[in-house]
């Protein structure tokens, strides 16, 4: 007998059928309170359970669209920055934004800044010595380094198609012509600008001027050929890292102050730090750089000898200013200040790069730049205090 019919013998219309179904209807009950089993009339009571169902599945629903919109705007994000899993946009306007690589604006911008505070003569609360530092800035970010992140994204287009496909060139989704438009653009927009600022600035020699067009020359060579100093690890990363530190630093100073040779050299030699970070970049590029015959450091020395190289010439470059600043200029608290940033450096070094460079080369940059960066900044307020000293 099933649940809903405790008989399949239709016998109720006789008075001993009756009684043996209450009988057994009465025993089935009590047999199932025993043992734990809910009666029949309570089990037709319960509430159906495809109720609960379409709440559940409607929470899970929600859910996948939250998780899916979230990873559409980190998407979107990426793409307008020009970094990995950017999305792939169609507007031709944000596809130009991300051919500049936005998010590699930021060194050179704070490196403005650190040759501004390393003058000795930038007033931080003067509103034109802030126009003139914010138009540097664009200068150096926007124009000059959007200009040098296209080209090397117009020269290295076969290669991203091994590498990156999803870049605006190899996925076909900007015409060669645009991009060559738009290289000329920022470079001309650069060049003006530095022309400007030399014009406000009243220099009797165009130093802005020079140096702009200097570091755009530099990147000229660093992407096209015949000589695409990328091509060589050590060339390529020492010019990639100069552009990085020396150039805006130059930059920022020559704005505010006079720039000095031992200051030059300084961030020359500052530069090797750069050229550590610059190789940090290229693990995530080994197999499209074999490919095209690239001669990468992990590509030319492998993987173990690379990341020692890498981590080498940034805590050794840091470790060497920072006698710089006690031993040269007398400055011991910034001294000892970038001595404290160069510390937890060496310690993401050890739980991140250098266990896998290639899997946490990101994770790496992320927790440990910071640190890099402010000891830049820290760098150029030691180079200013002794600057703002009287002779």
């Amino acid at each position: 007998p099933g649940f809903d019919e405790p008989c399949l013998l239709d016998l109720r219309h006789q008075p001993l059928s009756s009684m043996l179904l209450a009988k057994n209807q009465a025993r089935v009950g009590t047999t199932s309170q025993r043992r734990g089993v809910a009666p029949l009339n309570a089990v037709r009571n319960v509430a159906p359970f495809k109720s609960v169902l379409p709440a559940r599945a409607g929470s899970v629903r929600v859910r996948a669209e939250q998780a899916t919109k979230e990873k559409s705007n980190d998407s979107a994000a990426r793409q307008m920055l020009g970094m990995k899993g950017a999305a792939l946009e169609t507007d031709i306007w944000k596809i130009r934004v991300q051919l500049t690589k936005p998010v590699t604006w930021i060194p050179l911008i704070w490196g403005v800044a650190c040759g501004a505070a390393a003058s000795g003569n930038y007033v931080w609360n003067d509103p034109k010595d802030i126009a003139q530092l914010l138009t540097c800035m664009m200068m150096s970010g926007p124009f000059l380094t959007g200009y040098t992140q296209t080209i090397n994204d117009w020269y290295d287009r076969e290669i991203d198609a091994i590498n990156e496909p999803y870049r605006p060139i190899p996925s076909g989704r900007i015409s060669e012509g645009d991009v060559i438009a738009q290289i000329w653009v920022l470079l001309g927009a650069g060049l003006g600008t530095a022309f400007l600022l030399d014009q406000w600035a009243g220099h009797e020699f165009p130093i802005m001027t020079v140096l702009a067009v200097f570091g755009s020359f530099i990147s000229y060579i660093y992407s096209a050929p015949p000589l695409k100093l990328k091509q060589s690890g050590w060339a390529g990363n020492y010019a990639l890292g100069s552009s990085y530190i020396a150039l805006p630093w130059w930059a920022g100073q020559a704005l505010f102050g006079t720039l000095t040779p031992d200051v030059m050299a300084l961030t020359v030699a500052y530069s090797l730090a750069g050229l550590g970070i610059a190789i940090v970049n290229d693990f995530k590029s080994i197999e499209g750089d074999r490919a095209m015959g690239l001669q990468s450091l992990p590509v030319a020395f492998g993987v173990d000898t690379a990341k020692y190289i890498c981590v080498g010439t940034i805590d050794v470059t840091q470790l060497g200013v920072a006698a710089y600043l006690e031993f040269g200029l007398h400055q011991t608290t910034y001294a000892a200040v970038l001595l404290g940033l160069i510390l937890p450096q060496i310690f993401f070094q050890l739980k991140f790069f250098l266990p896998d460079p290639i899997a946490n080369d990101v994770k790496y940059q992320a927790a440990a730049q910071p640190f890099l960066v402010f000891g830049l900044l820290t760098t150029g307020l030691a180079v200013g205090a002794s600057n703002s000293l009287p002779m």
